[in-house]
């Protein structure tokens, strides 16, 4: 209850790589026993309730939130309400992960690691001032007083994620 995991958002142009590398990371946290969820904004309208089937309907007849069972398997359909931010959607949604790693939201609040892609864009989008932390890039002049990781270096950015967390991850503690 009231367990707020810890969120870290991965930034970068379209193309650069970001769902690869959380892919991965999502995969090695895992392996180490961390509950690793994640968000992903959609600049386009996605149709993730189909018209018709019953959470549909029960979302038109106004319900706040509609899930549908199958199996081992949920999905939750729910208006976002005020919580907008990934940090909210994560207290909300997701509080018995460990992390929740984040892909897009840019201008939001929290820590960010941008993947900077030289053949996409040698052109960061975020600066220290919008919550950076670390890049997983091979533009090596960009904010060069950060932490800079290659562009495969998943176990440095695991390492690093872990270090900077506020909480015992898997630890069992608290």
């Amino acid at each position: 209850m009231g367990h707020s995991p810890s969120v870290i958002t991965f930034v970068g142009h379209s193309g650069s790589g970001k769902t690869t590398f959380i892919e991965k990371l999502v995969r090695e946290l895992t392996q180490r026993g961390l509950r690793v969820a994640t968000i992903k904004h959609a600049h386009h309208k996605v149709e993730l309730d189909t018209p018709g089937k019953d959470s549909w309907r029960y979302k038109q007849a106004g319900a706040a939130m509609s899930m549908l069972v199958s199996g081992d398997v949920l999905q939750l359909i729910a208006d976002t309400g005020d919580a907008r931010e990934p940090q909210q959607l994560a207290q909300r949604y997701m509080s018995d992960a460990d992390l929740v790693l984040v892909e897009g939201y840019s201008l939001a609040p929290g820590v960010k690691i941008e993947v900077l892609r030289r053949e996409c864009s040698a052109t960061p989008r975020c600066q220290i001032g919008d919550g950076l932390i670390a890049l997983v890039t091979d533009v090596a002049e960009v904010h060069a007083q950060l932490p800079h990781f290659a562009l495969d270096d998943v176990n440095g950015v695991v390492e690093f994620i872990m270090n900077q967390a506020p909480s015992p991850y898997g630890r069992g503690q608290g």
